[in-house]
């Protein structure tokens, strides 16, 4: 058993440091990453772990928490692997010798991401050889993960490993993963502990340790000051006292918690606190939290089928016209033409596009549900993942739901270069891929994470394909997983030749197993033909199709509103509908060409 393993299981807990990588990426302006401080500014570094040693602290961690070849490649950074975690060791030794203490020095990894696990044996084999006495591996949220990484440091080295999570305040982690299931899986991994780190705060780890004591676990418990917040480009934490530490602290130790110490946001002083606490031996002054708290399972929904979906069901055929919606914070006109397009007889529903061209425009979603609730129309909703995160993307879906929304569209988007402000970046923390399974999750109770909701959704969840795509392989495929993914009907790129559509479901294999609808779009000029067919993404208009139009000449018009006829006529033989794209600035055009 080595030093550090004795040390756990015998005499006082140990005190850990805190949050590092906070500290140096405030006190050193201008990190890409805070690991490129071990190059930029080792005085820095040395420092803060001189202060955390001072304080009280018998485990210091490396500044190498993202220092992996993948990580450090997207700060272009990876050619200073191995210097940088190097170096970290030899910071952390330092300033060891400066304090004239005997301390630990723990090799801080994080999470990889998938297929990971060469890049943590590369990184562990490098901080044992310079001189780590414990891996920490921290703030993981998905298990599997955590486990390829213990394998991963066993593969290389056989020095202790503490393994630790990352719980929100009901003991649950970003990836679904609850504290208990944690413990279980994690006692019969080689590991000297595990624990919580990072997360929601002192509380939060509490209710995590609570779940995971029991059967003489070995517990850690390092965890945030809190959660923080953003003041510009400034992060700020909570004001947390030293003395809410040191309770904090007694309180994991009387858990079964043997390494006590913090994450982001927390000083020496807080660490100072815990050391207190820990030689005082003081009692924990209030009750644990409870043990054994289960989650509530939604109950299930029953609502009715929307018209969408009972006009499939029965086999009509459905008309749609897509609205874009307004440039502006008024959405009066396009509830006017929605009502008018209703009492006109000729469309079942309406689509409505989320910033396309990505324009900002109003939210599709909010227009959608003033749409529904003042025109009487039901709507189709179009949504991107390109401009919301997953938080985001759940929040806007709830309340749409809330607000009686039903039919929701999962588009890609256009790349944000066309829109409104180019050079800017997108979120796409989902595809639309995922953004489906999103709905599906909420639909089942669950949030993207798998954690439970308080009521599930009754969303009727639709994806885009397009049968004109250049790599029609790979748009097979993400079709395939689409429907996988559990969507329930589609809507096709605009066409103008239905042959592309027939090429497309040769090659799917057969026709459609959900419901679809083909978009048509009535241009109105050989000018727009050729300017769509070379400048937009995505749409084809075939050289015979453009002849047409040339053919025309001031008959243009006309050509635009026969090819859309022939397509429904065409489209009524294989698909259960058509969507049709209505003049922009002047929607109720459309009903002429129905």
């Amino acid at each position: 058993m080595s030093t550090f393993e004795s040390r756990l299981r015998e005499g006082p807990p140990i005190v850990a440091d805190g949050g590092l990588g906070v500290v140096l990426s405030a006190a050193v302006p201008g990190l890409r990453t805070p690991e490129e401080a071990n190059l930029r500014a080792p005085d820095a570094v040395t420092a803060v772990h001189v202060s955390f040693i001072n304080a009280g602290a018998d485990l210091i961690e490396t500044n190498t928490f993202g220092a992996n070849r993948r990580k450090l490649a997207q700060h272009f950074l990876e050619d200073e692997f191995e210097r940088i975690n190097s170096t970290a060791v030899k910071l952390a030794r330092d300033a060891r010798e400066i304090s004239g203490r005997e301390v630990f020095i723990g090799g801080s990894i994080g999470p990889v991401g998938p297929d990971g696990g060469e890049l943590v044996a590369e990184q562990a084999r490098l901080l044992e050889g310079r001189g780590a006495d414990v891996f920490m591996l921290e703030t993981f949220y998905d298990l599997d993960e955590l486990e390829e990484a213990v394998a991963a440091v066993r593969s290389v080295s056989a020095l202790p490993i503490v393994a630790l999570m990352s719980f929100d305040s009901d003991a649950v982690t970003m990836a679904g993963v609850t504290a208990r299931d944690a413990a279980a899986r994690l006692r019969g991994l080689d590991i000297a502990a595990f624990g919580a780190n990072h997360g929601r705060g002192p509380a939060a780890a509490l209710t995590a340790l609570a779940e995971m004591s029991g059967d003489g676990a070995v517990l850690a418990a390092l965890p945030n000051v809190g959660l923080a917040t953003m003041t510009g480009a400034r992060i700020s934490f909570p004001h947390a006292t030293p003395a809410y530490f040191g309770d904090f602290a007694a309180s994991a130790r009387s858990l079964g918690a043997r390494l006590i110490g913090g994450c982001c946001g927390t000083t020496p002083a807080q660490i100072a606190a815990i050391r207190q606490a820990v030689d005082e031996d003081r009692p924990a002054r209030a009750a644990s939290p409870s043990r054994g708290r289960e989650a509530v399972a939604a109950p299930p929904s029953h609502e009715e089928p929307t018209e969408l979906a009972r006009l499939f069901a029965t086999g009509e055929f459905v008309v749609s016209v897509q609205l874009d919606p307004p440039l502006g914070g008024s959405v009066g006109g396009l509830i006017d033409a929605a009502r008018t397009i209703l009492e006109s007889g000729k469309a079942h529903v309406v689509d409505v596009n989320d910033n396309p061209r990505a324009r900002a425009r109003m939210s599709g979603m909010i227009a959608s549900a003033a749409i529904q609730r003042e025109a009487g129309i039901e709507v189709i909703p179009h949504l991107t993942p390109r401009d919301s995160t997953i938080a985001g993307l759940e929040s806007l879906l709830l309340g749409s739901h809330a607000e009686g929304l039903r039919n929701v569209l999962a588009v890609t988007g256009d790349a944000p270069e066309a829109g409104d402000y180019p050079g800017t970046g997108s979120v796409y923390d989902v595809d639309a891929i995922g953004l489906v399974e999103l709905i599906t999750r909420l639909n089942e109770g669950t949030d993207f994470h798998g954690r439970a909701i308080d009521a599930p959704t009754s969303f009727f969840p639709g994806v885009a394909v397009n049968p004109t795509a250049d790599d029609l392989e790979l748009e097979v495929d993400r079709f395939h997983r689409k429907i996988a993914g559990g969507a329930r009907f589609a809507m096709t790129q605009i066409l103008f030749d239905m042959e592309y559509f027939d090429r497309f479901f040769e090659l799917f294999g057969g026709p459609s197993p959900i419901p679809l609808l083909v978009g048509v779009w009535p241009i109105r000029s050989l000018e727009l033909a050729v300017r769509v067919h070379n400048e937009t993404p995505g749409i084809v208009i075939p050289e015979h199709v453009q002849e047409r139009y040339r053919a025309a000449g001031t008959n243009a018009p006309q050509v635009g509103i026969d090819l859309v006829h022939e397509l429904i006529e065409q489209s009524r033989k294989v698909a259960a509908g058509v969507y049709i794209v209505a003049p922009f600035r002047r929607p109720l055009g459309i009903l002429e060409v129905l």
